[in-house]
């Protein structure tokens, strides 16, 4: 079985992976935030890197779904294929941060990508207002996010909806985290744990 959770920067992606992994007993396949050599180019000069890191992510995460799919486990993963191409890519094109010739030599590499890849079996979408994101940013206190402004999260998370609105590939539970503390409060991870058990029961 193929999990994957959806959401804007600083929504709980990675918390939520990590304690539902633990939960479950599935696999947790994180971001590869760490290892990423563009990423504090990217944040630094936008519009120069913005096609490379893409790029990075694409291939990241399309390895990482074949290698679920073979696996035969059940596996949860931290941010899915479609993010990349229907939110991060696009937006960075409209703020003109990558140019018409890489947006499209970067949609057509992610529309054969996805030909021979599928959806998750559950997609579970983590929905947050800006100003529990910025709040989480900061707490988290990563060096490279202290230059992501308020107006590139708005329109990541306008973006966020408008796939969600239109998502097809498969089974999605929608939370909304603003009033939600699944770290600290089991009583709200137990709430989270209930809609994805029912959801998953309905897999089988």
């Amino acid at each position: 079985m193929h999990i994957a959770i959806a959401g804007n920067i600083g929504a709980g992606k990675t918390t939520l992976t990590k304690l539902l992994a633990k939960h479950y007993k599935w696999e947790a396949q994180l971001e590869d935030v760490v290892d990423n050599p563009y990423l504090d180019d990217f944040y630094n000069q936008m519009e120069r890197w913005s096609f490379n890191l893409q790029v990075y992510f694409l291939n990241s995460r399309f390895r990482q779904v074949l290698q679920i799919r073979q696996s035969g486990k059940d596996i949860i993963q931290d941010r899915t294929i479609y993010e990349d191409a229907h939110i991060f890519a696009p937006n960075l094109h409209a703020m003109g941060l990558m140019t018409n010739r890489d947006f499209e030599n970067y949609s057509s590499l992610f529309e054969l990508m996805e030909s021979l890849v599928q959806g998750p079996d559950l997609l579970i979408y983590l929905r947050s207002s800006i100003p529990n994101l910025v709040k989480q940013i900061h707490k988290r206190g990563r060096d490279y996010e202290n230059s992501i402004s308020i107006d590139y999260l708005s329109r990541l998370n306008e973006r966020y909806e408008a796939w969600i609105h239109g998502y097809t590939k498969g089974k999605l539970v929608i939370i909304d985290v603003d009033n939600l503390d699944f770290v600290d409060n089991p009583e709200d991870l137990g709430q989270v744990i209930n809609t994805i058990d029912a959801e998953i029961h309905g897999l089988f």
